[in-house]
């Protein structure tokens, strides 16, 4: 009690004082940046999204649990026998361990043992794996379900708005549905009822892996309600969609008005061939997708191997000709980076307004903003003009860094069109979902709808209430492509 001691006392009051004055100066200094209406629309929906929250399948979420302990004293065991250590889950043990059998690494994290299991034998081939699966932490998510299930069943409060202070995507919180593992069992559903049943004797029988299941059956967890069926609607390639109207690439808008296989699309531009999934020249289109999905911002051999690119086993010298055919068959969205870079700059230098690509750029307060065509604004802290490692010009701005720290953050004219797109893509899916609110949306992950619906209900329907274009984007050839399921997945 303050009684207690009166001196602590005071300074937690001095303390909560010095806070509030604090947060009233803020809010004097935002005071001149209202919110727009429509973004308190979106707000309100989102309310209603993670008041409503999403229905669990507890009686598979509290097995899961117990079958992942089970599954872990085994392995835990095995893993004791083959090396002989009293704690076969230190890192610092195993890697001793290696050590001594004439395996070095420095560290044990995913990539790093996938690595070592390509030039490994028994029996330290076994220990990897069985390392492996032990490590396995998404299982985790079960009991994030088991903390964050309320009296009804349902789990709620899901869903941060503006999460991403850069773009305004949503953040996850609690179960976290935006980094959920994929599932890619073809018997999910009689996997799914093993479980359930708590039959751990005939899924550890069946299955090379208990908590490789596990992690395939996390999604599964989500049930709709008795009576009641999912509706799981996305977009297409929407990110590659958006790029291409705001750069005005119009053999890509063409092929996805017409329906075409993007990446198959992208192989033909890049090497003058025709490419056809499993047909003639198919075999291009793998090195089309990587490209698709490494170039659009920019990157180059480094990306194309983060994306995929080391799979193709080409050298850099191989990989950087592909990112070079990409850019010569993309040569509007190249030329979009750069003019985006000039205004930013030119915003920057002069503090007026620019405009290109029907984006508007201005200079207030010591911040810049980037108005996109739905008439929100993105914001830079305290922008400057610096010289980069290179030697050439950047520019970089206060915000909040990969350390969750505030920081100098370095940016170019690609990166300012990765946010412009993804923000985009957020403002597409929140027209989408205010289409649909009076559908019982009750999650969303990414640019996907999951829908709680009456049987009666049409996916058809659904899919292209979700694919009509914001009267804000006229030209912009959107599509939504979806399917019913009886707890959610990835079809």
């Amino acid at each position: 009690m303050p009684k207690h001691a009166p001196e602590k006392w005071q300074r937690f009051k001095a303390y909560n004082l010095r806070d509030v004055e604090t947060e009233m100066q803020i809010q004097q200094k935002l005071s001149a940046f209202p919110v727009p209406d429509t973004v308190w629309e979106e707000y309100w929906l989102d309310q209603e999204i993670n008041d409503r929250g999403i229905f669990l399948d507890m009686q598979l979420v509290r097995n899961a649990i117990s079958m992942d302990g089970e599954s872990r004293e085994e392995l835990t065991s095995t893993m004791r026998e083959l090396t002989g250590l009293s704690n076969p889950n230190s890192v610092i043990q195993m890697k001793e361990w290696l050590a001594e059998n004439d395996l070095e690494t420095d560290t044990l994290d995913k990539k790093a043992v996938a690595e070592l299991l390509e030039t490994s034998s028994e029996p330290l081939r076994k220990v990897l794996v069985l390392r492996q699966q032990l490590a396995k932490s998404s299982v985790k998510k079960y009991t994030a379900m088991e903390n964050a299930v309320c009296p009804d069943g349902r789990a709620r409060g899901m869903f941060q708005f503006y999460g991403a202070n850069r773009t305004g995507r949503w953040a996850g919180r609690l179960i976290q549905l935006q980094n959920l593992p994929q599932n890619h069992m073809p018997d999910l559903q009689q996997a799914r009822e093993l479980v359930r049943s708590g039959n751990f004797e005939a899924l550890d029988m069946l299955y090379d892996s208990v908590p490789e299941v596990l992690s395939e059956l996390i999604r599964t967890a989500f049930i709709p309600t008795e009576g009641r069926k999912y509706i799981v609607a996305d977009f297409s390639a929407i990110e590659a969609r958006v790029i291409a109207w705001f750069a005005g690439e119009h053999w890509r808008l063409d092929a996805f008005a017409n329906g075409e296989d993007i990446y198959c699309a992208s192989a033909s531009k890049m090497f003058r061939v025709p490419v056809e999934k499993h047909g003639v020249n198919g075999h291009l289109r793998q090195k089309g997708k990587v490209a698709e999905l490494a170039c659009g911002y920019g990157g180059s051999v480094g990306a194309m191997k983060a994306m995929g690119g080391s799979a193709l086993g080409l050298s850099d010298e191989e990989l950087k000709k592909i990112v070079t055919d990409w850019r010569t068959a993309s040569p509007n969205i190249v030329r979009f980076w750069w003019d985006v870079d000039k205004a930013v700059k030119n915003c920057i230098q002069h503090g007026t307004p620019t405009e290109t690509h029907g984006l508007h750029f201005s200079y207030r307060s010591r911040m810049m903003f980037i108005r996109l065509p739905s008439g929100r604004e993105l914001a830079y802290g305290h922008p400057r003009i610096e010289e980069n490692k290179f030697g050439g010009e950047s520019v970089t701005y206060d915000g909040v860094g990969s350390t969750k720290k505030w920081q100098r953050i370095e940016s170019y004219g690609p990166k300012f069109v990765e946010n412009i797109v993804q923000a985009t893509a957020r403002d597409i899916l929140c027209y989408a979902m205010r289409t649909l609110s009076t559908c019982a949306i009750v999650a969303h992950v990414h640019d996907e709808i999951i829908i709680e619906a009456d049987p009666r209900m049409s996916l058809r329907v659904v899919c292209e209430q979700m694919g009509r274009t914001p009267p804000w984007a006229p030209g912009l050839p959107l599509r939504a492509d979806g399917y019913e399921c009886a707890f959610y997945k990835k079809d």
